[in-house]
């Protein structure tokens, strides 16, 4: 895989410690961010789909207790 493959891509990051299942990153952008069945947030794939960076930036962004990041990959 060439460098420039990943030019541009982000994956997800959580801190499940910090998270209190407030819910809006997941209101925010769905397509990313779940919740499981005690509220908590997970995503069934890390790396952002192309598209969708901005979302999943704006529903880390959301996030009150800062338990979620977008990184460069």
């Amino acid at each position: 895989m060439s460098e420039n493959s990943k030019a541009g891509r982000f994956k997800v990051v959580i801190d499940k410690a910090a998270c209190c299942g407030y819910g809006i990153c997941a209101e925010i952008c769905p397509d990313i961010y779940k919740l499981d069945a005690g509220g908590m947030v997970y995503v069934e794939e890390p790396i952002v789909p192309q598209g969708l960076e901005e979302k999943a930036r704006e529903g880390a962004e959301a996030c009150p207790q800062s338990a979620l990041a977008i990184e460069p990959i």
